[in-house]
């Protein structure tokens, strides 16, 4: 038969329990264990490493000018920007949906193409040169002439 304890006994047990929980309770809050807020605190220096001093703020401070701080988006040049001719050549073109590759001669990158782009028809390995435009989803090559 199992062992069976009785009320009194269940509730000394649950007692006993409640009295050890307190003592624990007690010793952790008599050892001291973290020390004074002084001791917790961390800095971090200019070179991102983690020391216990605070970083001497004296020493590099910088005169900062109001009219230099740019709020937003950085003004547009308004210099006129040079238009290279790239050469390449169409790594893939699929002429039922209109639109392709160049894979440029120099830095072997691919750009977009599209038909619309290209001032006479092209196929896949013809020889070309190129213009680049900046669209939405990156760099496409424009004004695509046969070589």
């Amino acid at each position: 038969m199992a062992d069976s304890f009785s009320k009194k006994e269940k509730q000394k047990i649950k007692a006993q329990k409640k009295k050890d929980k307190q003592a624990r309770k007690d010793a952790r809050k008599a050892e001291d264990k973290g020390g004074s807020l002084e001791n917790m605190l961390a800095y971090v220096d200019e070179n991102g490493m983690i020391v216990s001093a605070p970083p001497d703020l004296s020493k590099k401070k910088k005169e900062i000018k109001a009219e230099e701080i740019e709020l937003g988006v950085p003004k547009k040049d308004d210099s006129p920007v040079e238009e290279v001719v790239l050469s390449g050549k169409v790594s893939f073109f699929n002429d039922g949906k209109g639109y392709g590759f160049i894979k440029d001669k120099g830095s072997q990158t691919s750009y977009f193409v599209h038909m619309n782009n290209c001032e006479e028809p092209i196929v896949e390995g013809d020889q070309v040169q190129f213009l680049l435009e900046r669209s939405d989803r990156g760099m496409i090559a424009v004004k695509v002439k046969k070589i």
